[in-house]
């Protein structure tokens, strides 16, 4: 449980933030709300009795500063994280506290690694970024299904969502991300990052029953392509996902994600599969359960639980994967997903 530890939300208004804040409540921290919007923080401590909340912006560092003052960690919900990420991981360093966001920028995310991997290691304490379900969750399956192996030929983590009603936020953070990228797509091959003009191409992936083989997107590329590799040796890292969901994503007029739930979570279904490769062997892993948004909060909270209690490995930039015990961590969220890992 979270022993009363005080943990800053940024962003805790928006739709991964609330959950988020819903999640650490239930696990015994108290939350405390934070970002730029007064009214939003105000509405939100409405339906949370009794919880502090301090307006702060990514564009002032004091008030960030003020905003992090006597937390014992931060997860940052508020994207797009090209823009927040940096000033939220200062203020965590200034303060002396984890940070942990739930980023799926590719480029926010080699921005976190690159730039603050030796300011992170000299303070001593731990950055996590893309502790959510893109990044974090594929890294630790990667991680869990590798086992003993210290190498591997490829990895391929193809994701099966039953469709995916993007909200705002990833709206905006896709389109930075597009910009960054002067409209191109990207893709991890031969341990780098290559940026290309063609379209992707499209396959079929056998899934694991109940979904079955289905037609996805190959080289849909998400942020497990910077997690997985910044621990593991891997050459190669491909990602897909079911054409479906890639519609809904790409298409203006796809609405947000509506609560079908008492938890709040939409109907949206997902199932990961995870190969790795090396030789001629072959292992996998996979997980399945209910809305992307929803389960990134108990995957932050859960980090953010190990990180206070002193269960890492590392200190620093690190992912998942390589800051926690991979298959013990996936066990842990036995409430929120359904596991099945290599014997």
């Amino acid at each position: 449980m979270g022993s009363g530890h005080t943990v800053a939300v940024f962003g805790a208004y928006g739709h991964t933030g609330r959950f988020v804040v819903r999640e650490l409540r239930e696990r015994g921290f108290v939350p405390l709300p934070s970002g730029r919007d007064a009214d939003k923080l105000r509405a939100l401590a409405a339906s949370h009795p009794g919880l502090d909340t301090r307006p702060a912006s990514a564009e002032d560092p004091a008030s960030l500063d003020r905003a992090l003052a006597g937390a014992a960690a931060v997860v940052n919900c508020a994207g797009p994280f090209a823009a927040t990420a940096g000033p939220v991981v200062e203020a965590a360093l200034r303060a002396g506290i984890p940070y942990v966001d739930v980023a799926a920028e590719i480029e926010a995310n080699l921005d976190t690694f690159t730039r603050f991997a030796d300011p992170a290691r000299a303070a001593g304490t731990v950055v996590v970024p893309a502790m959510a379900f893109f990044g974090g969750l594929g890294d630790l399956l990667v991680t869990a299904a590798m086992g003993d192996w210290t190498a591997a030929d490829e990895a391929h983590i193809a994701y099966g969502l039953s469709s995916w009603h993007p909200t705002a936020g990833t709206r905006a953070s896709g389109t930075v991300s597009r910009e960054r990228r002067n409209g191109r797509r990207v893709r991890y091959h031969q341990g780098r990052l290559e940026y290309r003009d063609d379209a992707p191409p499209t396959l079929k992936w056998p899934f694991p029953d109940p979904m079955g083989t289905r037609t996805v997107i190959g080289e849909f590329t998400m942020a497990d392509v910077v997690t997985v590799p910044s621990h593991l040796s891997v050459p190669e890292v491909c990602t897909y996902m079911t054409v479906e969901a890639a519609g809904d994503l790409a298409a203006p007029d796809t609405p947000a994600p509506t609560a079908a739930d008492g938890r709040g979570r939409s109907a949206q279904t997902f199932l990961v599969d995870v190969v790795v490769r090396s030789g001629g062997a072959e292992r996998r892993a996979a997980v399945s359960g209910r809305d992307i948004y929803a389960v990134s909060a108990p995957l932050a909270v859960e980090a953010v639980h190990r990180v206070l209690t002193g269960r890492t490995r590392t200190v620093g930039v690190a992912s998942a994967g390589a800051l926690f015990d991979a298959p013990d961590f996936l066990r842990a969220l036995s409430a929120h997903m359904s596991l099945e890992l290599p014997r």
